[in-house]
């Protein structure tokens, strides 16, 4: 049992998500690509990871798809930021662009996101992914579809 099953229908979706960070726990996908959630505050949260060897592509360069999964990360926790003990989300639309290369050589990159508007079905955000000294190497929109979690039985 994850943790936000563990605390469906008692905990804020940002309750849910600092009690994940207190815990030092993280879901299966942020294992794989070893990123952390770092910072969450209502509509906004960030990730942080250092693409390795797990993250290139045949060219050597760090597939796209690990800055897409960081910023889809940070956009969708950004919207579960926000959400009541009995709601859920998931991402509808997430376009990215690439700004520039990351390679194994650029080090530590932040997700930032933060919500642009939220309403009872339908949420947006926006994203950035950023190296440490604050060059950006993508950013993201995204849509989100929120829903009624089922109660439990």
């Amino acid at each position: 049992m994850n943790v936000f099953e563990e605390h469906r229908g008692q905990l804020s979706g940002l309750d849910q998500l600092r009690q994940l960070m207190k815990a030092g726990r993280r879901p299966p996908i942020a294992e794989t690509l070893d990123f952390n959630l770092v910072e969450v505050e209502k509509g906004r949260a960030v990730f942080e990871g250092t693409p390795g060897p797990h993250a290139l592509n045949p060219i050597g360069s760090v597939h796209g798809g690990y800055a897409a999964t960081l910023l889809d990360s940070a956009c969708g926790c950004a919207v579960h930021s926000s959400l009541s003990p009995d709601q859920g989300y998931t991402t509808v639309e997430l376009k990215i662009a690439y700004h520039r290369a990351i390679t194994p050589g650029t080090g530590p990159v932040r997700a930032e996101a933060h919500i642009v508007t939220v309403g009872k079905r339908v949420a947006f955000t926006e994203g950035r992914l950023t190296d440490a000294e604050g060059r950006l190497y993508a950013s993201a929109t995204s849509t989100l579809l929120v829903f009624e979690l089922k109660k439990k039985e």
